[in-house]
């Protein structure tokens, strides 16, 4: 249970910022005993991995931050995101308890753990997870820079950040706390999501209004013979 929790918690992260949780992962298994990778995720704590994570997270920091750019942004992090979901996903349940949530792959779902310790089925449900909450995330974004001139931006990104960072260190240290934090980030990703289809949908109404001359500004056009009744 707290293997599956675990990865829930960091994909969900992962939807949010694909490099947070990476970054803690590999960061907590090289200083600290908490998360002992196995030897299919060594990789993510070696000093390169984490260099290169650490690099790429101040490129997302800063892009993400500037109104049109973080839309950009989230084009390019729609392949990116989707891949962390599933590495964490994997490394984490991995790391708590590898068998727990080989086990559930195998039953639930019938996937299969390949001889090098990778949980194929904990991976597959890391990118789904990831894909789902940086779909709400892309969607949401052009509204709010939308009805904050592009000065919210900045704010509801780190705030983004924040949740990403917070979530990834309950999921491994406290993670039966997901079981609250998770379905509240599901009901403002939902919420989020549908507010975005809702504004994108007002502003095509609001273009095609005056080709149509159905708009609130929209003049009637001038009858045959108007002009000779003035």
């Amino acid at each position: 249970m707290f293997a599956s929790l675990t990865g829930l918690g960091l994909a969900s992260a992962a939807g949010l910022n694909a490099y947070v949780p990476l970054l803690v992962i590999g960061l907590l298994a090289r200083y600290t005993e908490i998360i002992p990778l196995t030897p299919a995720w060594a990789w993510l704590e070696h000093p390169a991995t984490l260099v290169s994570l650490g690099v790429l997270l101040v490129v997302e920091f800063v892009a993400d931050k500037v109104p049109a750019l973080d839309s950009v942004n989230d084009v390019v992090q729609t392949v990116i995101r989707p891949t962390s979901g599933g590495i964490t996903f994997g490394a984490g349940a991995s790391a708590v308890q590898l068998s727990e949530i080989t086990e559930i792959s195998g039953e639930a779902s019938g996937m299969a753990t390949t001889a090098g310790g990778v949980a194929w089925g904990a991976v597959i449900a890391g990118v789904v997870i990831a894909l789902l909450f940086h779909l709400a995330k892309a969607l949401a974004r052009p509204v709010v820079n939308t009805l904050t001139l592009g000065l919210g931006a900045p704010v509801v990104s780190f705030l983004e950040d924040v949740a990403s960072f917070l979530t990834s260190l309950m999921a491994v240290l406290l993670p039966v706390l997901i079981m609250v934090v998770f379905p509240l980030m599901v009901v403002l990703g939902v919420w989020a999501a549908r507010k975005g289809r809702r504004a994108r949908e007002q502003r095509r109404a609001e273009r095609a209004a005056p080709r149509h001359g159905t708009g609130p500004g929209a003049r009637p056009r001038p009858g045959y013979g108007d002009q000779y009744r003035q």
